[in-house]
């Protein structure tokens, strides 16, 4: 495991060197604008080094790396205001959003290849031969994985897992992958193992209540919606659980309570972002709701 967590020091690293230096230029804005970029920048920090883990695995050749760095520091320009000196690149143009599409589905397979070359040394070098080898015949242009392939990947996981139950990091890398698979049922009880052994963790709990609420129709009343509060009790201020335990609220028609949970993380989101229309949006909705329901 030591040799996972320097690899992953040196990822994000490397995404540090990419987002530091404009912020340490920039001039003094107005207050709480700092947070508020802040958050932005993590997800993209996030996307740079997921992305610098796929070419290291080889999941990914170099041009499509190339494109999907270009794609993520355009959206960066956009959404992150005063971060045009991030990085020398062309002038804009209208690109596809398959890209950003291709990096989001592709995380469940970047932890899960990165887990399976590093996770255990007894596994490293066949793992890192095959990661090496040429795409087969099932792979897709620019190297991406076929679906067979991340299934088998997925697999190869979960049967690791069964020899290794006391894997924390194991048990939520297989809960994401079970995730990006629409595999809810599987995500739930893998993240249980992982909330077992680490039950004080909020954004694991939160994680926890969406796969079961998919598990049960979509709706977060009962378990789902305990879990969510027990995530907002230990970090009062996640955003998954304040957007979730909302969500709860609003499909019982506690309209109020709904639009207190989605103003408090509408405070902690860039204004110019698609998660402040999404929850403004959401907002105005419920307040028109509660306003029918008074007459």
């Amino acid at each position: 495991m030591i040799t996972f967590w320097l690899i992953c020091a040196g990822l994000v690293a490397i995404a540090l060197a990419f987002v530091l230096p404009p912020l340490l230029e920039r001039t003094p804005e107005e207050p709480g604008g700092d947070d508020k970029r802040e958050a932005n920048l993590a997800i993209y920090r996030d996307q740079l080094s997921e992305l610098e883990a796929d070419l290291r695995n080889g999941i990914v050749s170099r041009e499509q790396y190339q494109q999907d760095r270009d794609e993520i520091e355009r959206r960066l320009l956009d959404d992150v205001p005063g971060t045009d000196r991030v990085t020398k690149k062309k002038p804009k143009q209208v690109a596809s959003r398959t890209p950003a599409y291709a990096i989001a589905l592709g995380i469940p397979v970047i932890a899960v290849a990165l887990y399976l070359i590093v996770g255990k040394s007894a596994a490293l070098s066949g793992v890192a031969t095959a990661s090496q080898a040429p795409p087969t015949s099932g792979a897709q242009a620019g190297g991406a994985m076929s679906q067979q392939q991340i299934e088998a990947n997925v697999a190869a996981l979960a049967k690791r897992m069964e020899q290794n139950p006391g894997d924390t990091e194991g048990w939520l890398m297989l809960a994401r992958s079970y995730v990006g698979l629409e595999k809810f049922r599987d995500a739930s009880n893998a993240y249980a193992k992982a909330a077992a052994l680490k039950p004080n963790d909020a954004d694991l709990l939160a994680n926890y209540a969406f796969a079961l609420a998919m598990t049960n129709g979509r709706q977060l009343k009962g378990e789902p919606y305990e879990l969510v509060k027990k995530a907002l009790r230990i970090d009062p201020q996640n955003a998954s659980a304040l957007d979730l335990a909302a969500t709860a609220e609003f499909q019982v028609k506690n309209y109020d309570l709904a639009i207190d949970y989605w103003q408090k993380l509408l405070k902690r989101t860039p204004v110019d972002s698609e998660l402040a229309g999404r929850l403004t949006q959401n907002i105005l909705d419920a307040k028109s709701l509660a306003g029918k329901s008074a007459r």
